[in-house]
């Protein structure tokens, strides 16, 4: 037994296996020809064209993961909407009609109407804003207070809790600038 050189029945096991046997053997390259096959210039010739498709690289990517965020993949969402119980909380928000989805479109009458030059009008539009965030904060409250008992029987109490803030953030945007996009039609509640 050789210590530092092979010994012959390594040598034998090397040998290429002659025609008809199950699997050829290859040679394993020289430490030469890998480094050899794998050296690039450090600066490519044509930059700009480097750069281009850098870029056109980087803009599938994006691409393929803003796809995947609005399908509701899991791979591509951050890590706030990740996980079954939040999958089911966002389709419990979408099927369920809230109040806070008119939060957006009453903001801008009330736009509109602080800009009219009377006083009583001006004083109208606070009182209607004020008055539309009272029903909405109500109206959110009352729906944290659904999805936890509807998450308690559904998932048990472990994971009911934390979830009343982003069923809320959701429930107050349009349904069409939700991200992930509404994978449920309203009223169609998640089993």
């Amino acid at each position: 037994m050789a210590l530092f050189s092979r010994s012959a029945d390594d040598k034998a096991s090397s040998l290429p296996k002659p025609q008809g046997s199950e699997a050829p053997v290859r040679r394993t390259p020289k430490q030469s020809e890998q480094v050899a096959r794998n050296r690039r210039p450090l600066v490519p010739e044509d930059r700009k064209e480097a750069r281009r498709q850098v870029q056109e690289k980087m803009r599938g990517e994006r691409e393929k993961a803003r796809r995947g965020m609005e399908a509701g993949d899991e791979k591509y969402l951050p890590a706030r909407d990740k996980g079954p119980v939040r999958r089911w909380v966002r389709d419990w928000v979408d099927a369920r009609l809230s109040i806070g989805t008119a939060a957006m479109p009453m903001m801008i009458v009330v736009l509109v109407l602080t800009f009219l030059n009377d006083p009583q009008w001006r004083l109208v539009a606070n009182l209607v804003l004020w008055g539309f965030v009272a029903v909405v904060v109500l109206d959110s409250v009352f729906m944290a207070w659904q999805l936890r008992r509807a998450l308690r029987a559904k998932f048990g109490q472990k994971d009911a809790k934390g979830h009343g803030w982003y069923a809320t953030m959701r429930s107050v945007q349009l349904p069409f600038m939700r991200m992930p996009k509404p994978q449920t039609k309203l009223f169609k509640y998640p089993a």
